[in-house]
């Protein structure tokens, strides 16, 4: 392939899942049923002044359990991406051992393009077209990249209407008021906050000895970044799609988030202060503008991308100075970039581990729709801790066994894993 041509995600996903098969030497039959989803549903739909959009959902592997995954509305999702990250799905809830498969959908579209109204008329219509392949024991869609709880509740109606009856557990990351869960919006960095403490008790360092950068200040990373401040971590650098900004003394994350709401993005959050225009009490570090380029290289212990696929790369992975890598992000970093963080003694806490929190608090949602029983938050938040440690304490003694890497060792159980429930059913 020429090197200057991107790999896909799903190619991505193909090399990796092609190690994984030499390590646990699965027969061809067994790689191919890993390589291929089960089932791709497609559909055109329309909405009230003549909009249509081409609507998608990737059912890849149930072998452990109905399958799960977001829905994203984005212009530029295709269907190999979607592939890709239904089949990262079903490794994710293997890694973290629980009951459920792998999928991901969604609409071709700009929601900055639409109205709320066109917004709610796309959902009722994915909604619509999908219905027969969904449902709490099929099929558990939820948020992904430009959807949110509301656009999750509008899809939980439309399912109910359809279907004559009350089904929550349908999709999950849903408003408090409609049966989510407590402790949802932060589960992805809560986390990977845990597994990223974990690891380091077990090499002996200290939150306060280290400094964090972190790229993407989206839900996800404003949580990591806001939970790892009250940790005591030094936070020293952060960014939005727009830049980001570098601070030596460190931040306060959430002066950064207010700047970032009061002014549209961190950058124009910068200029305003240094024009005094911003509340200095609520921006009380003396940060430089950066680019998101820049943040990935910065000098830090650990970095944090929050954000984006694909942003660690054969180009750039040499100049990584952190000595961690926590992704947040899912496939944040090539398969090449991998090799070469590796060879450099980078430490990758990969994302089907880091960023699970997510898909594990999803799962309670739906334990707890099933049921008709809500728990606290506190009672989340031990839950999530539980699992989370379990599998890091599983992926991080299985690589230092067979010394291998963090992604290999989470892909290799995973697929042992799905392999067997596979078996089990008479599948292979």
């Amino acid at each position: 392939m020429d090197k200057n041509v991107k790999k896909t995600p799903f190619e991505n996903y193909l090399e990796i899942l092609s190690d994984s098969a030499n390590i646990l030497d699965l027969s061809e039959n067994v790689l191919e049923k890993l390589k291929n989803a089960q089932n791709i549903h497609t559909a055109e739909i329309s909405i009230s002044g003549g909009k249509s959009f081409h609507a998608y959902r990737v059912q890849f592997n149930n072998a452990r359990g109905p399958f799960k995954g977001g829905i994203r509305f984005h212009p530029e999702a295709d269907i190999e991406e979607v592939k890709a990250l239904a089949a990262l799905m079903a490794i994710k809830c293997a890694v973290v051992n629980i009951p459920l498969g792998g999928g991901k959908g969604g609409v071709q579209c700009n929601p900055k393009e639409l109205t709320e109204k066109e917004l709610e008329e796309v959902a009722r219509a994915w909604i619509r077209a999908m219905e027969p392949f969904i449902g709490p024991e099929k099929d558990i869609p939820a948020p992904d990249v430009y959807t949110n709880p509301q656009i999750m509740g509008y899809m939980m109606d439309e399912f109910e209407k359809i279907q004559g009856r009350s089904a929550p557990g349908v999709i999950t990351g849903k408003p408090l008021a409609l049966g989510g869960s407590a402790g949802r919006g932060s589960a992805t960095a809560q986390g990977g906050v845990y597994v990223l403490l974990d690891y380091l008790k077990k090499i002996g360092k200290k939150p306060s000895e280290l400094t964090v950068a972190v790229q993407g200040l989206g839900n996800a990373g404003f949580y990591a970044a806001d939970i790892l401040h009250k940790e005591g971590f030094k936070i020293i650098a952060v960014s939005d799609s727009k830049g980001g900004i570098y601070a030596k003394e460190g931040m306060n994350p959430e002066n950064i988030a207010f700047g970032k709401k009061e002014c549209g993005s961190i950058s124009a959050a910068l200029e305003a202060k240094n024009k005094g225009e911003l509340c200095s009490e609520k921006t009380c570090c003396s940060p430089v503008a950066i680019t998101n380029a820049q943040l990935l290289e910065i000098e830090c212990d650990i970095l944090v991308p929050a954000a984006l696929d694909r942003v660690l790369t054969e180009e750039n992975a040499k100049n990584v100075k952190a000595s961690i890598i926590l992704e947040l992000a899912n496939g944040p970093t090539t398969p090449e970039a991998d090799a070469i963080l590796e060879a450099n003694n980078i430490v990758v806490i990969p994302d089907v581990l880091a960023n699970a929190g997510g898909v594990t608090v999803s799962y309670f949602e739906w334990v707890q729709n099933i049921q008709n029983f809500y728990w606290e938050e506190a009672d989340v938040q031990v839950k999530l801790k539980n699992i989370m440690l379990k599998a890091s304490n599983d992926i991080f003694n299985f690589a230092e066994e067979n010394k291998i890497s963090l992604r290999k060792a989470s892909f290799v159980l995973a697929v042992k894993r799905i392999v067997t429930a596979m078996k089990l059913r008479g599948r292979v």
